[in-house]
């Protein structure tokens, strides 16, 4: 039974990495369709989508995939900085729709499609790396320890360098074009419905 299960379990992580990029278009298309986006809840949303695409671009200076267990800068404060700056993303638009069935959707997506993903991709650096499990027994998997409990993470960092050339390798520029596509569709459906709205009240006298 806890072979068929832990087959089970494999086999979703393969689908889950597989599907993640399909998926995350997909919802992209129900997000701007269904989203009721202010000014207000615009501005709003800036305060989490934009230090999730600073933390995307500064662990991608550091992280050296399938080369090394990178535990420097971000990597000493949260396993999946890349993840993490993802959510901040997400979430930061979910606040930017005013929709609660989008949260609650954007919720469940990450859930059922990216946690077992980062669960296999640290399956496999576990596999690769002998020092991932005292580095996993410091280091949090997302959500970095309150201040207070930073100082024996500090104490055991190993040290590193942010690098453009592993930025741009990654072409983690691709994360600001995104965010910036989809905050100018908001702004244009704004817009638009803002124009409605007013031939309505002129249609109306």
């Amino acid at each position: 039974m806890s072979t068929q299960k832990n087959n089970a379990k494999s086999t979703w992580q393969h689908i889950a990495r597989r599907i993640r990029v399909p998926m995350g278009f997909l919802f992209s298309g129900f997000f701007i369709y269904f989203a009721h986006p202010t000014w207000i809840s615009l501005g709003w949303s800036l305060l989490l989508a934009l230090p999730g695409l600073w933390l995307r671009a500064y662990a991608s200076g550091y992280v050296k995939k399938n080369a090394e267990l990178t535990m420097s800068g971000p990597y000493a404060y949260t396993r999946n900085p890349l993840y993490l700056g993802s959510m901040a993303i997400a979430f930061g638009f979910a606040a930017a729709s005013r929709n609660l069935w989008i949260l609650l959707a954007l919720t469940a997506l990450f859930l059922i499609i990216y946690l077992p993903v980062i669960r296999a991709e640290e399956e496999l650096l576990r596999g690769k790396f002998p020092g991932f499990d005292a580095y996993a027994a410091r280091v949090p998997r997302l959500l970095p320890r309150p201040l207070s409990r930073l100082a024996p993470v500090r104490a055991d960092r190993v040290e590193g360098f942010f690098s453009a050339a592993s930025w741009r390798r990654h072409r983690e520029y691709n994360s600001l074009i995104g965010a910036s596509v989809l905050y100018a569709a908001l702004i244009l459906k704004l817009n638009a419905t803002q124009i409605l709205n007013l031939f309505h009240l002129s249609g109306a006298h």
